[in-house]
């Protein structure tokens, strides 16, 4: 198979029809083999029925039902499981990502040998005020913390090797972060394209500003894992031990005063410095013992939950 699109989505049934009739035309046009796999996350509106109807009417279509809502990181994550193409690209379901740019983002997967292809909205129908400005600060936050040379993390539409996708992991809110997750795991031929930004069409966003403040935390997270998921000792361990160096040091400084020179006549209690360097080694000790926990969990095999699927066709 060529191609798999997976599309995540969130009470869209008005726009589900006219993009799989404008996907299918793409498609045929040049004579790709493909799937087109939804991800209902959680829909209170017809959207399951519309995909229903889609699936019995043309086989290539897949869908997935989520029990509740669980977010698009954990839609793109199931929709990913099942991906079969040799390239897979994202798209979000309310017709403001053009498939129009499929067949320019399978070549460039394809005889460019990239990994990974990023679509960049550099033209924009969004408000400034409550989507453009932001994001331009936070891709730029993106960019300087991850190293990678993208304008516009947050676009929806990319293109992947279908080995990038069985290989990241995508939970919480890292959607927005996959070429970063992709990168880490030694996918290194990352590019960008510009593409087509349409006006919304149908119903109202469902981000708002609360997204951007919970991707800058994402965005700590991910740079954290990046530098120090595998080795958590380096950081932990090394600023627990100069920690307790550090009151150590303090301690013994005043236990010497006191025994051969006593020069403020005040018990090692009264003295605040003393409790100071206790509390230093304390959490010099803490800190130690959370990397050293940090590197016996990495050991451990992680098998929770993400989400529970009620229905697949």
């Amino acid at each position: 198979m060529n191609i798999s699109v997976v599309i995540p989505l969130l009470n869209e049934d008005e726009s589900l029809s006219e993009l799989y009739v404008w996907i299918a035309k793409v498609m045929q046009a040049h004579q790709f083999s493909y799937e087109i796999i939804f991800i209902d996350d959680g829909s209170t509106d017809n959207s399951w029925q519309v995909i229903e109807a889609l699936s019995k009417k043309d086989s290539a279509v897949k869908g997935i039902r989520f029990q509740k809502n669980y977010g698009k990181s954990q839609a793109l994550n199931a929709g990913f499981k099942i991906a079969k193409g040799d390239v897979v690209i994202t798209m979000d379901a309310d017709l403001q990502d053009s498939p129009d740019e499929i067949p320019e983002l399978f070549e460039l997967i394809t005889e460019n040998k990239l990994d990974l292809v990023s679509g960049w909205k550099k033209k924009r129908y969004d408000s400034k005020i409550r989507k453009n400005i932001p994001s331009k600060l936070f891709n730029a936050a993106a960019r300087k913390t991850s190293g990678l040379k993208l304008h516009d993390f947050n676009c929806g539409l990319k293109a992947y090797k279908n080995i990038v996708i069985k290989s990241v992991d995508v939970y919480g809110e890292m959607h927005r972060y996959i070429p970063v997750l992709a990168k880490n795991e030694g996918f290194t031929k990352i590019d960008e394209k510009v593409v087509q930004h349409q006006a919304r069409k149908y119903g109202t966003t469902k981000f708002g500003m609360d997204r951007f403040v919970n991707g800058f935390l994402d965005l700590i997270t991910i740079w954290f894992l990046s530098k120090f998921a595998k080795r958590p000792m380096h950081l932990f361990g090394l600023l627990g031990s100069f920690m307790f160096f550090i009151g150590f040091c303090f301690a013994l400084f005043l236990g010497i005063d006191k025994m051969f020179f006593n020069t403020s006549g005040r018990l090692l209690t009264e003295r605040p410095q003393f409790y100071a360097s206790i509390v230093a080694m304390i959490i010099g000790t803490q800190l130690f013992l959370a990397g050293f926990l940090g590197e016996l969990i990495l050991r451990s095999k992680r098998n929770d939950e993400r989400y529970k699927i009620s229905e697949v066709v």
